[in-house]
């Protein structure tokens, strides 16, 4: 390896390379992209560079997050993909490879957080959440994971929570759920890094979307979020979409395994 001198020192020529965040030429598939954190996230991947694939429940919504795409110069299409249903994700990653050619970024963002006090669970609403927080994840993953095995290279964001290391009373489900987010991150992480793959898990606290909106309208319970949290404030999806880009980029070539707490503080007490 050659090196070169500075006025200071000798360095490594690697070394001279600054990190790249840029996603010129990737394709990113988002699920749940319709709103909330999907949208911000398909945004800020589409802003620096990604053509996006959107993952909906339904197909016939976010026309207008498809045009906002287009206008910042990126291909883009809309999906039928309900991530309970294992041949719509199977369907939808062969339409993101058949129009856009490949599928280099995932974000696995699709999850609910019904409360429920842990003694009124019923079998039906363990299944609902299960299915889609769990299931629905895994089985994304392994979708396109057969692709980026084919490619020899990609990079997974399971959408996770802090509620994945923490307690939170009323969901116990939710919390379980995302426990197994992280876990099943570090056993991707782990089986797919011979194929160049990196997969990596984003945790927020309570960020200000349409499904926490009902929950931080009552007072009494965002003044009990706030006084859990360091920092004083609750979190925007871009905060969020901002580490999906960093963990989707060449900057973070050397992480997979990890879980980034994006919580404001709250798991430092």
């Amino acid at each position: 390896m050659t090196v070169k001198s500075t006025k200071n020192s000798t360095v490594n020529e690697a070394e001279q390379e600054y990190p790249n965040f840029k996603l010129n030429d990737k394709v990113a598939l988002v699920t749940g992209a319709a709103r909330g954190l999907g949208r911000a996230c398909a945004l800020a991947l589409a802003h620096e560079g990604a053509d996006i694939a959107l993952g909906l429940r339904d197909v016939t919504t976010a026309a207008d997050l498809e045009n906002e795409i287009k206008n910042m110069g990126r291909k883009v299409i809309r999906l039928q993909m309900d991530v309970s249903q294992l041949k719509q994700i199977n369907d939808a990653v062969a339409q993101v490879i058949k129009t856009l050619g490949k599928i280099d970024i995932l974000v696995n963002n699709v999850g609910i957080a019904p409360g429920n006090p842990a003694e009124n669970v019923t079998e039906a609403d363990f299944d609902h959440t299960i299915n889609l927080n769990l299931k629905g994840t895994f089985f994304t993953a392994q979708a396109v994971g057969k692709q980026m095995i084919k490619q020899q290279s990609g990079s997974i964001i399971n959408m996770s929570s802090q509620a994945g290391f923490i307690a939170l009373d009323n969901e116990s489900i939710y919390c379980m759920t995302k426990a197994g987010v992280n876990h099943l991150t570090k056993n991707l992480a782990s089986e797919w890094a011979k194929y160049n793959i990196n997969v990596n898990a984003v945790a927020p606290t309570f960020i200000e979307t349409p499904g926490t909106e009902p929950w931080l309208n009552d007072q009494t319970f965002r003044k009990s979020v706030l006084d859990r949290i360091p920092l004083g404030r609750i979190g925007k999806p871009m905060e969020v979409a901002g580490a999906v880009v960093f963990l989707a980029s060449d900057a973070a070539s050397l992480i997979t395994g990890d879980i980034l707490l994006i919580d404001g503080g709250w798991t430092t007490r």
